[in-house]
């Protein structure tokens, strides 16, 4: 299956704790390569967050960003550390009674460092949360990364059939081609005015004909055809072996240009070189 490694999700849980967010996103890269931004309370929940993308993903950049908006401290999650409290009572009377003027308000001593406490969270279900709100924004990564896959491969599949249509054509000429270099030869020879060795005009030829065979390359660009088709249909991601391929239909368009003696094939050579960087750029966006 094609998928694309550009896309954007996010997905939204909303309990206890507070509203909780998770964005998604991924562009192209070699490798899978995970950046998480997550509140301060839940830091120690990133190394489960990178296991949960890495079993999704298998390529590109992806960006995580987790925010956690509280509606406000419920008054339930509140309390008092009486002892605390109890001490700096003590210190307030002996406070008061070396400075009479002095006064202390008690708003001030629920400022005091230990004095006011929230509840603990509970860490088992904040950590279910985040999984629950990853596993929804990865679902809908999955969909957006495979409908620009589908397309991405379809463009692919244009190409190869355009590919496909130009190697026919120039294994149509052939024939041709060897018929104008043999009247080519033939033509060079006969103005040579030194007498000419029986036989010089066949090894001439086949020497010629040797050195501008492109049957082995239309040969392999046909095999290359055939397998991105065939990798294009699996199930598994499959952009690395499209860049491979790419670069062996690279190889044999540049190998048919060099080999070239008629306008038709240097012009197909260069029609190759067009769709292959085309499919290539593409490639690129493909996990």
């Amino acid at each position: 299956m094609i998928r694309s490694m550009t896309a954007y999700a996010s997905a939204e849980h909303a309990g206890p704790s507070g509203s909780l967010t998770c964005e998604l996103r991924t562009v192209n890269h070699r490798y899978l390569e995970i950046s998480p931004r997550l509140p301060e309370d839940m830091r120690n929940f990133e190394g489960a967050l990178r296991e949960r993308i890495a079993s999704r993903l298998s390529r590109g950049k992806v960006d995580v960003t987790v925010r956690l908006r509280s509606e406000g401290l419920a008054a339930d999650t509140l309390k008092i550390n009486g002892s605390v409290l109890a001490r700096l009572s003590e210190l307030a009377l002996d406070m008061e009674a070396r400075f009479p003027r002095m006064s202390i308000e008690f708003t001030e001593l629920l400022r005091f460092p230990g004095v006011l406490q929230q509840t603990e969270t509970d860490t088992d279900a904040l950590q279910a949360a985040l999984m629950d709100v990853l596993d929804r924004a990865l679902v809908v990564l999955a969909d957006t990364r495979g409908r620009e896959g589908q397309k991405l491969g379809e463009m692919i599949a244009e190409r190869l059939d355009q590919i496909e249509r130009i190697v026919g054509d120039v294994r149509g000429w052939l024939p041709e081609i060897r018929t104008a270099l043999r009247a080519r030869l033939e033509t060079r020879l006969a103005d040579v005015r030194q007498p000419v060795e029986p036989g010089r005009l066949e090894q001439e030829l086949v020497l010629q004909i040797t050195r501008v065979d492109v049957d082995e390359e239309l040969d392999r660009l046909k095999t290359h055809i055939f397998e991105a088709r065939r990798v294009l249909a699996l199930k598994e991601p499959v952009g690395r072996r499209l860049d491979f391929l790419m670069q062996e239909f690279n190889r044999e368009a540049n190998t048919l240009g060099s080999k070239s003696i008629d306008s038709r094939t240097t012009n197909a050579a260069v029609e190759l070189k067009v769709l292959i960087e085309q499919m290539r750029e593409q490639v690129q966006n493909i996990e």
